[in-house]
């Protein structure tokens, strides 16, 4: 839970969903500009943020591309003691090289992404040493992320259903960038457009690589993504222009994203899941490119292990989640789904939430 308050008594309207939208499309939007789209005042906007930056956890993080920062990521599954999953969690969450940080199953297992470098002295040592190490742990499983179809810089539906086309349009206009756009909700989407993005995002060729100076201005960005030029140059020790210039360029090659962070519960989200599925790899893409049109879904990924695709679900109760499971991906072709109630978010892709 973010710091500094309760969200036990906030309720959005359409200018806090409005604001939230506005800003998956573009992180770094003018709140003139946002005001401009939602017919309100620049200060409105400005309120309205910080109210949301205290009470719901808003922040806009900046995210290396893997294939330009040269990292990996792992899906690491830990059984732990109840007794000693909490400060596991915890640890986990409070390092640089972790991101979604969660625990689910009772309380028994923690999850977490896990980025490791193709190169170093010891790349994978969280991997294969520090963790099987921690006491307390009694099973660790591995799985590499091969593919992700959504997630990333593709939005959630559930944070991107309150702008129209054009609005989002003027957005990117704005932005000067050609990056990525969020998937917007359609009632028979099928996921052809989230796949497409994704694939768009991943191309065979060779990717932007960052540099030092770019690694520099990825770490002032990190936490928050809407600091001005004028902090930024301050931060890296280049001019604001340069700053400006490089931060346009990483952007138009993909080499890093601007998300959103937010308790899904301030959007109604009161039960979440994630789903381990086992598909026949010859059905992989097709399912996986389904799925990645479902409104409930954040997270489609195709991953190794025993299980090769991971979702995450985030439904309003329990009754979605069961309609869910049971009418739309109940598909012949998903051999297995193991469902893992997720209990609580240490740390969602940048943002600590163990206060």
């Amino acid at each position: 839970m973010p710091r500094g308050g309760s969200m036990d008594a906030l309720t959005l309207d359409d200018l806090d969903r409005g604001l939230i939208h506005a800003l998956q499309v573009d992180g770094r939007a003018s709140f003139t500009l946002v005001a401009e789209l939602l017919g309100c005042s620049t200060q409105t906007v400005v309120r309205r943020y910080r109210r949301l930056y205290a009470r719901a956890g808003l922040r806009v993080v900046a995210l290396p591309s893997p294939r330009s920062s040269g990292a990996h990521q792992w899906f690491v599954r830990l059984t732990a003691a109840t007794r000693a999953a909490h400060d596991i969690a915890v640890a986990l969450a409070r390092r640089p090289d972790t991101s979604w940080v969660r625990l689910t199953s009772g309380g028994t297992e923690i999850v977490a992404i896990i980025h490791t470098t193709a190169s170093g002295p010891d790349p994978h040592a969280l991997l294969l040493r520090d963790i099987p190490r921690t006491t307390g742990i009694t099973g660790v499983s591995a799985h590499y992320l091969l593919h992700t179809y959504l997630g990333g810089p593709t939005a959630w539906r559930g944070r991107v259903g309150t702008l129209d086309a054009s609005q989002e349009a003027r957005l990117r206009a704005a932005d000067g960038t050609t990056g990525p756009t969020p998937v917007r909700q359609t009632e028979s989407g099928t996921g052809a457009e989230a796949a497409a993005g994704a694939r768009a995002r991943d191309p065979r060729g060779p990717a932007y690589r960052l540099g030092d100076a770019d690694r520099l201005l990825l770490a002032a960005l990190r936490e928050d993504a809407r600091l001005s030029y004028a902090e930024l140059a301050a931060a890296t020790g280049a001019s604001a222009s340069t700053v400006a210039r490089r931060l346009t360029e990483l952007r138009s090659r993909d080499a890093l994203f601007l998300d959103v962070d937010i308790e899904p519960s301030v959007l109604g989200v009161t039960v979440s899941a994630l789903l381990w599925m086992q598909v026949a790899p010859a059905h992989l893409e097709a399912v996986a490119t389904e799925l990645a049109g479902h409104r409930e879904l954040a997270v489609v990924a195709a991953t190794t292990g025993p299980t090769n695709l991971v979702a995450h679900a985030l439904c309003r109760d329990a009754g979605e989640l069961h309609h869910y499971l049971t009418r739309k991906v109940a598909l012949e072709t998903v051999d297995r789904i193991e469902t893992a109630p997720v209990l609580r978010t240490y740390k969602a892709a940048v943002t600590l939430r163990t206060g």
